[in-house]
């Protein structure tokens, strides 16, 4: 695990940052990606204090020659990427029938083709040397349902089966494809988790009854992405509390 090159789409907030974390520790070289536009200096630099030495990458997801410049310029400075964390996303909030066109291909494009813009950038090099592992982050909306984001949540359920039909495909490569369901206290749930309307309401969803913070969840995407894992794919793993216990 020392020797391999970790690359985690929305590496620098939230639980990607904290799988960021995790990785380094557990001996990966690892690179975050952020957007085209995002100074990534200070964000390197206050993780740097804290004990961590991470790479960046800027690039958009959803634009394929974006996607492939950016992994392209990874595997030339750091080698071929062997652990692709699908992390990346965005909320455009709006109820379905005030939702414009451009909200709802503003998610997708992010969520849903920029997770297949990515594994297409390295399972060329996944098939030839028979190994790698993906984690897609996807959502309890994407399992439940959600209001006001039926973008986010029709991205996130796409995500469940891109997951499932890339496990599928990529067995015989011994490519490991997986899924996580997190429930963590980040700025993407920060209006659940603070306006009184969907607090109350939310937390009586999760049988554990709190919010994990992202810390906690962060093992869950190292297993995935560890030889302990090796036998471990097409799944969908919930690190959510019990919400989506069904």
């Amino acid at each position: 695990m020392a020797k391999r090159i970790a690359y985690v789409t929305g590496g620098m907030g939230g639980i990607g940052t904290a799988i960021c974390q995790r990785l380094h520790k557990d001996g990966f070289t690892v690179v975050a990606g952020c957007g085209p536009t995002r100074d990534f200096t200070k964000w390197i630099d206050e993780q740097k204090t804290l004990g961590y030495t991470f790479h960046a990458s800027a690039g958009n997801v959803g634009d394929w020659n974006s996607t492939v410049a950016a992994f392209d310029k990874v595997k030339a400075e750091h080698g071929p990427v062997s652990v692709l964390v699908n992390n990346a996303g965005i909320t455009r909030t709006a109820m379905l029938h005030k939702m414009t066109q451009h909200q709802w291909d503003q998610v997708l494009a992010v969520h849903l083709s920029g997770s297949f813009n990515c594994l297409q950038a390295v399972v060329g090099g996944m098939m030839e040397r028979q190994r790698g592992w993906i984690i897609n982050t996807i959502s309890t909306a994407g399992i439940l349902g959600t209001i006001g984001q039926i973008n986010y949540g029709s991205a996130k359920a796409g995500l469940i089966g891109f997951t499932k039909s890339a496990a599928r495909e990529l067995a015989r490569y011994n490519i490991i494809v997986n899924c996580v369901a997190p429930g963590a206290a980040t700025p993407m749930t920060e209006t659940i988790r603070t306006d009184e309307r969907f607090k109350t309401r939310t937390l009586e969803r999760i049988p554990l009854g709190r919010w994990a913070e992202p810390e906690e969840l962060a093992p869950v995407w190292v297993f995935l992405a560890s030889e302990g894992a090796s036998y471990v794919t097409g799944q969908l793993i919930g690190a959510d509390g019990g919400m989506s216990i069904h």
